[in-house]
């Protein structure tokens, strides 16, 4: 199974008009905790996230473990090889011997991408890596030449770039791309960032860095401060090409950028995000529903498009508009997403029309006293009862259908 969209020109960025998803559910993604996959399990959604139409779908860390390099072989060579598939990226340290599991881990796919990085805030400099910024600067040539000698889709991510001093952020940058990286993207590792900040940057690199008009510029966000997916639109209104999400916005600590979010807002707010992209909104709910089959958990309820109650109205109010008109609630139809229906939960908020349309569907017509009637009752019962199911409302019905009989 493979996504039917064109694939991604070798030379050059993007159209201007297009916005390229890449996927790292099985990489990022599966790094939060309760989200690890087995092999099996990894190939089973690279095939649905390769049918959801994403650009780029990163498989997994290959240097992290011969499983993950093996899982990352197989998803390159079942999901990956045919012209119109995917590209596959692993992810690798700026470290030669990451960069070499790398290299053989996509060996079989049509498309094949390295994904480098290294930190360069003054903070992981320090702490985490004990090099100085010119140290850094010489690793990042170096190991992204050597990546470009392996495959000719690079992207190098310069980690925690949003705390990274912008001077410095843009010597890194300038490095990359004369060693031949072909995407850079620039992280909030930390979800540190506001959107209008995370705008700026890349406004700033735009200005200031020789060549990244021939480059493609990616965004990676993540949710510690609940801004991932604002964000990551943010970034697109500045002029990014490229947004690196996962399904259900799983990933490490709060998660990334939810895909089917992003997406979502690029379909209702074309008014103001004019983008083509290649997702299949219908394969939306499909995808977010196998991930959760397996992972140990699902999404939250109240989850933006693909939550339980993304699509529920429970108040009397919202119920009747929905009746009458369901863009009165609905910003966009549950099926454009591929969830089967809408849901009108019918509790203590709920309206009469809400009832009787409930009433009917389980055939009970009933005359306008008699729905009052049954009506006092339901509110009643709402009150002491949180989950009110079929056989409680056929109940409500009894004294009503008793006085019918008896008359």
């Amino acid at each position: 199974m493979s996504a039917t969209h064109p694939p991604i020109p070798r030379e050059g960025p993007p159209q201007a008009d297009r916005v390229l998803f890449f996927d790292t559910t099985l990489r990022d993604g599966e790094q939060s905790p309760g989200c690890v996959m087995y092999g099996p399990e990894k190939l089973r959604m690279a095939h649905q996230i390769a049918a959801l139409g994403v650009d780029i779908l990163e498989a997994g860390f290959a240097i992290a473990s011969e499983g993950d390099s093996e899982s990352i072989r197989t998803i390159a060579r079942e999901v990956g090889s045919a012209p119109r598939s995917p590209v596959i990226a692993s992810l690798a340290r700026a470290k030669r011997e990451d960069i070499e599991a790398a290299a053989r881990s996509i060996e079989p796919a049509a498309r094949g991408r390295i994904h480098t990085f290294l930190s360069t805030s003054d903070l992981h400099l320090a702490a985490k890596l004990n090099i100085t910024r010119e140290q850094a600067l010489d690793q990042i040539g170096a190991m992204v030449a050597l990546a470009c000698t392996y495959a000719d889709d690079v992207e190098f991510s310069p980690e925690d770039a949003t705390r990274t001093d912008p001077y410095f952020l843009v010597r890194v940058c300038e490095v990359a791309i004369q060693a031949g990286a072909t995407t850079l993207n620039l992280p909030d590792t930390v979800g540190y960032c506001i959107p209008q900040g995370y705008g700026d940057m890349f406004r700033m690199v735009r200005e200031r860095v020789p060549g990244i008009e021939n480059i493609v510029l990616s965004a990676h966000c993540h949710d510690d401060l609940g801004l991932a997916v604002a964000n990551t639109i943010a970034a697109i209104q500045a002029g990014v090409r490229q947004v690196e999400c996962a399904i259900n916005g799983i990933g490490e600590r709060a998660g990334n950028a939810a895909l089917e979010e992003i997406a979502a807002i690029l379909v209702t707010r074309r008014d103001q995000l004019p983008y083509e992209h290649h997702i299949d909104m219908k394969q939306l709910y499909p995808t977010s529903q196998m991930l959760a089959e397996c992972i140990s958990f699902g999404t939250a309820p109240n989850k933006a498009i693909v939550g339980k109650n993304a699509f529920a109205h429970a108040a009397g109010i919202h119920q009747h508009g929905v009746m009458a008109n369901p863009l009165t609630y609905e910003i966009m139809t549950p099926e454009s997403v591929g969830v089967p229906s809408n849901s009108l939960v019918l509790g203590k908020h709920s309206g009469r029309r809400a009832l009787e349309h409930r009433l009917v569907e389980l055939g009970h017509a009933l005359t306008h006293a008699q729905l009052d009637a049954v009506y006092r009752r339901f509110i009643e019962l709402a009150d002491r009862k949180k989950t009110i199911y079929d056989q409680d409302f056929i109940g409500l019905l009894k004294p009503e259908r008793s006085a019918t009989a008896t008359a």
